[in-house]
């Protein structure tokens, strides 16, 4: 049996174990569900992270995983905070292809062609948001953007 599945297996008990004293009423769980759901993002998600980093094979399995739990997170800040958020944080859409992206390049093989992409995609999502969030100012963003740009080809070894 690999270790994953032994791993795995253990969680699903437990859960289970969980539930069924609950349903008895040995112990009161008080959670509703329906807050839950974004579990239904980060549970594959980390799959899909622990995947690869338990076994260093196969860093494509990043690209979902990064996806799934940077979804999985703004839908749970949405839950708790309110859904008229996403009128403003909507460029996490893109930013999660980026993260999941990132996490390619960083365990890959460094592909800079991939490296460029993300930073099309996360540029973008920048960008929205300084647009879109009450508290960020386009002068502001798009002055830190370009003395780092500006510092990094100064800087940059040749």
């Amino acid at each position: 049996m690999r270790k994953s599945d032994y791993f795995v297996g253990l969680i699903f008990i437990i859960i289970g174990g969980v539930f069924l004293l609950s349903n008895f009423g040995y112990i009161d769980i008080n959670i509703n569900i329906a807050d839950h759901w974004p579990l239904a993002l980060i549970i594959p998600g980390l799959l899909f992270e622990l995947g690869y980093f338990a076994k260093r094979e196969d860093p494509g399995l990043l690209v979902p995983g990064g996806i799934l739990l940077t979804y999985g997170a703004l839908f749970y800040l949405n839950i708790f905070y309110g859904w008229n958020l996403m009128s403003q944080f909507w460029p996490v859409f893109p930013m999660g292809v980026a993260i999941g992206l990132f996490q390619l390049y960083l365990f890959d093989d460094r592909d800079k062609d991939l490296l460029i992409a993300v930073g099309i995609i996360a540029g973008f999502s920048l960008v929205a948001f300084s647009f879109t969030v009450d508290f960020l100012n386009f002068g502001l963003v798009a002055g830190i953007a370009l003395v780092l740009l500006g510092a990094y080809m100064v800087f940059r070894k040749k």
